[in-house]
């Protein structure tokens, strides 16, 4: 079913559909590539295509399991910045880091269950915020990253 095939009114339908269509989208940019291309650096950043899977995990966690459910990135096991969530260390694979995004996925899902759009979540070290704040910024996010996805993917799938 795609985002389009709920109700309009419905928007926390709606915005979990979202959600849920750029979680796959991100993970199916690594779909058939070996770990090298995975890897492999194609702008002046860190950014390759297992590094952003690996921040919208970290990303994830900081808003889902932080901000809406209070538990601190320390106590976490989280980097404590976003350039340092892009990062692959040695033991990172393609199945190691979407592994753990769908980890972070289902834990997002049960961390939301039963919270209204509306609820105030104060988590976060910037102060406290709406979940709907929250879906909207992990969307964003999402919506974001899949861009520099789609693109890294074509660079590499074209060398």
């Amino acid at each position: 079913m795609g985002s389009f095939d709920v109700p309009l009114d419905d928007e926390r339908t709606q915005l979990d559909a979202f959600i849920e269509e750029y979680r796959n989208a991100i993970e199916l940019t690594l779909d058939g590539l070996t770990e090298e291309q995975a890897r492999r650096q194609l702008v002046p950043s860190a950014t390759t295509l297992l590094g952003l899977l690996k921040h919208v995990t970290w990303m994830q966690r900081v808003w889902f399991e932080e901000c809406v459910g209070g538990t601190s990135r320390r106590e976490l096991g989280l980097v404590p910045s976003p350039d340092a969530s892009f990062q692959l260390s040695g033991d990172d694979t393609v199945a190691s880091v979407t592994a753990a995004h769908r980890e972070a996925c289902a834990t997002a899902r049960t961390t939301i269950a039963g919270l209204p759009l509306d609820a105030v979540v104060t988590g976060h070290r910037t102060g406290p915020r709406t979940l709907r704040w929250v879906y909207l910024q992990v969307l964003r996010e999402l919506a974001h990253h899949c861009g520099h996805a789609d693109i890294l993917r074509e660079q590499v799938l074209a060398d």
